[in-house]
């Protein structure tokens, strides 16, 4: 790895947010993966001078749900794509009741209970155990914070974000239970986003946008759909405003990350390389790619 890191800054947007404003040079480009099919083609283009590559996360016209997306495809994809950092926007809902509709939350930790999708690049053939420990990359954290002050969102810095399998909300007393182990927002799709992205030593961070209370709030039965997609609309405009801030940020060279994202597999691989699959080896070109050459 080289001293010094041209940033190339990848957007994942959720639920509402489906393209870029004020995207200069835009070019719709499909991105194979060995890993299948991404949710959709990439758009490249600058954001104030800065490469940036957006990928809308359930595809152009939501024709995709949470469980059916493919995960490793998409951050295989980003990674081809030259980027160095993801920052992901999405939508969820509230199990806090300091966090009202229309607030947003830099997320710092996660809890994992999707139990349908393939969380993993490594597979039979190379084992590697990476540390999600602290999921986030604080330094794109205070880059988001930063620019939500000065865009004047209503934001809290740090949170927990329980991730369900959907499409199905929770049950009240599935609500009540995520409440009771601290979680403080809940949706449907930044894990295994997270962990792949790890795998992948991409730096990543979760912009979450309130739509709406979960089912545990007493006034939760009282909210309608158009009022959801309201919020959800609203929420959408004040994240571009966020992100035409927080990308200028991040784009001047840097050197190596701080907190290691772009080393976590330096000791992760268990296989010896004698012992691993070349076809996998393969499929791993692009995410593993620094450390299966060494």
């Amino acid at each position: 790895m080289g001293d010094t890191i041209e940033p190339v800054i990848g957007l994942i947007g959720g639920s509402g947010l489906y393209d870029i404003d004020g995207l200069e040079e835009r070019e719709w480009r499909k991105v194979g993966s060995p890993w299948g099919e991404p949710s959709d083609e990439l758009l490249f283009g600058r954001l104030g001078g800065v490469r940036v590559v957006f990928l809308p996360r359930h595809g152009r016209g939501h024709r995709m749900p949470p469980s059916a997306l493919n995960y490793r495809a998409n951050i295989d994809a980003m990674k081809r794509a030259g980027v160095t950092e993801i920052l992901s926007i999405s939508a969820v809902g509230s199990l806090n009741g300091d966090l009202p509709p229309g607030h947003f939350v830099i997320v710092d930790q996660f809890i994992d209970r999707t139990f349908a999708r393939a969380k993993s690049f490594f597979e039979t053939g190379c084992v590697a155990h990476v540390s999600v420990a602290h999921p986030v990359c604080p330094r794109l954290g205070d880059a988001a914070e930063e620019a939500a002050r000065q865009v004047g969102l209503k934001y809290r810095r740090g949170g927990t974000y329980l991730v369900m399998e959907g499409p199905q909300f929770s049950t009240k007393a599935e609500s009540e239970l995520y409440r009771a182990w601290g979680c403080d927002v809940i949706g449907m799709t930044n894990m295994p986003e997270a962990k792949l992205a790890r795998e992948a030593e991409l730096c990543y961070a979760t912009i979450a946008m309130v739509t709406d209370f979960d089912c545990w709030h007493p006034e939760h039965d009282h909210v309608t759909v158009d009022a959801v997609v309201k919020v959800m609309h609203a929420n959408a405009d004040r994240a571009r405003a966020l992100v035409k801030t927080v990308v200028p940020m991040l784009g001047a060279p840097r050197g190596p990350c701080p907190a290691g994202c772009d080393r976590a597999l330096e000791y992760a691989l268990v296989t010896p390389p004698e012992q691993r699959d070349p076809a996998l080896m393969a499929k791993l070109d692009a995410v593993a790619g620094r450390v299966l050459a060494k």
